[in-house]
Parts: structure tokens; sequence; C-alpha cells
């Protein structure tokens, strides 16, 4: 059983800076990549970055450059520092965790409920 919580969402003004968080917990034996999605409303939902359990990282070409995914493996935890935020930007940005639990034998993949970012002037 793994929980996934996303925080650090909320309204900023095009140019603007938000730094999303996203911490799993529970009966984690082995936690993989970690990654951010987001969906806008009447859109589908779309890979924004992940992060390998190693660090390495990928990004969505649409933000690149502005947005940078990190990792804190100690804490369980994995980071989207949002810069030069846009309008287009606005979407529910879910986390998503790639993990083994205690007593089982494959990775299963763990959705957080999602935090509202807003861009607007």
């Amino acid at each position: 059983q793994v929980q996934v919580v996303e925080s650090g969402g909320g309204l900023m003004q095009p140019g603007g800076s938000l730094r999303l968080s996203c911490a799993a917990s529970g009966s984690i034996f082995r936690l993989s990549t970690m990654g951010w999605y987001r969906q806008a409303p009447g859109k589908q939902r779309e890979s924004v970055a992940y992060i390998t359990s190693d660090g390495n990282t990928a990004y969505a070409d649409s933000v690149k450059g502005r947005f940078t995914i990190s990792r804190d493996n100690v804490k369980n935890t994995v980071y989207l520092q949002m810069n030069s935020l846009k309008p287009e930007d606005t979407a529910v940005y879910y986390c998503k965790a790639d993990a083994i639990t205690s007593g089982s034998r494959q990775y299963n993949a763990y959705w957080g409920q999602g935090t509202q970012v807003t861009v607007s002037p």
C-alpha cells in the first residue's frame, strides 16, 4: 500500500514561479521512477517530466528550460520547480510513483489526487 500526496499548487501570474512537492509513503519496498503529469479542462492527460531512482530526468518539449524536476530519495519526495509560468500551464498536476510494495513481486503505478495550478493575469 502506497500513498502519494501532492502539494504546492495555487494561483500565479504569468512569468511567476511555483514549486510542487510529491511525497510517497506506506509499505514501500523499492521506489523507482517518479513523474509529473498534468491535465487541462477538455484535454487529455500528458506527461510533464520524470526522474529515475538514479536521478536521470526527461521533460516534455513544452516545459524544457522552464521546469526542473528533482528528487530526495531519503524522504521519498519529488519536486517540480516551475519558472516562467504561462497561461497554457494551467492544469491539475498529478504525481505518479512506480513502486514495489512489501510482499509484492512487481512494480505498480501509484497516483496522487492532484493539485491545481492556475496561471492568469
